[in-house]
């Protein structure tokens, strides 16, 4: 298998993309081109922002062809065609082939939130210390167990035990704290995303961990909720005070994470009329932000 490098402005990437899938490519991705430099540029915007541009500036389009003279066929080929004014031809060279899905799979192994609490996907089993365990293997959505904000919002569950409580988790994602908050004693658990493709992630993973959930999009969460989790951006966090603080039960906790260190006056500022958050827990320049209403 041999893989085709090229560089490309952003309004040739479409058509480019287009041509080599016509001329037998087997993928075409794209990449940032300047990715991890200073000139490297947001593509997505936060949840509920319209993103800052439509694609990257300076594109990296990788394509794979199963032989040599397929993809120096197709360099000849787009070399003759106008839209490839401006394009280079960064290399062509041979990739060894790869059991795709042991070599995914090789790449998650268990995650230990506390001694005792883990998140293992399906093609593992838990360790032998593991007294609570959440099956999740990747996805589409947001909620691994790697990322720190997860793994904090996990720990504070682990520690805050929800037993016969009425949580609810507002931005899903895929899941893993509404799966947390039931494997740890809630008695009633919504789990609501703006992202219909979230919403089907976490019902699907709430039925790989035999728990009961109550899934949909963000208008199904009715009433007040004992423990209120919120694991997104800081901006939507900041839009979504009054919200989210209207969830909460009297005597019920917010938790809210997604949140920079450097964003931290910003939350307390907008979450002040409506109740005083407070750091209760830090990673890797992450906090997590929590309440008693």
């Amino acid at each position: 298998m041999f893989e085709l490098r090229l560089l490309c402005a952003e309004a040739q990437v479409e058509s480019l993309g287009d041509a080599l899938e016509a001329l037998d490519a087997l993928s075409v991705s794209v990449e940032d081109a300047d990715a991890q430099t200073d000139a490297e540029q947001a593509l997505f915007g936060e949840p509920g922002l319209p993103p800052p541009r439509e694609g990257w500036q300076r594109s990296r389009v990788l394509a794979l062809f199963q032989r040599r003279e397929q993809a120096e066929d197709a360099v000849r080929l787009l070399q003759a065609q106008d839209f490839f004014a401006g394009c280079k031809v960064l290399g062509l060279e041979e990739v060894q082939e790869q059991d795709w899905v042991r070599l995914t799979q090789s790449q998650f192994a268990p995650v230990d939130i506390t001694p005792h609490f883990w998140i293992v996907p399906s093609w593992h089993e838990p360790p032998a210390q593991a007294k609570q365990v959440i099956r999740l293997d990747p996805g589409l959505a947001f909620g691994t167990g790697t990322h720190p904000t997860t793994r904090m919002c996990l720990r504070w569950i682990a520690r805050n035990p929800p037993r016969a409580q009425r949580v609810l988790d507002y931005g899903c994602g895929s899941g893993i704290l509404a799966i947390g908050a039931a494997k740890f004693g809630a008695s009633e658990v919504d789990a609501v995303d703006i992202d219909e493709a979230a919403v089907r992630a976490t019902q699907d993973n709430a039925q790989a961990n035999d728990v009961t959930l109550r899934t949909g999009l963000p208008d199904m969460a009715k009433g007040r909720y004992q423990t209120v989790l919120a694991n997104i951006l800081a901006t939507p966090l900041k839009v979504l005070a009054p919200l989210l603080c209207g969830h909460v039960a009297p005597g019920g906790a917010l938790v809210l994470a997604g949140i920079l260190e450097r964003q931290e006056d910003e939350l307390r500022q907008a979450y002040a009329p409506h109740a005083r958050l407070e750091v209760s827990d830090r990673e890797d320049g992450w906090i997590l932000m929590t309440a008693r209403l």
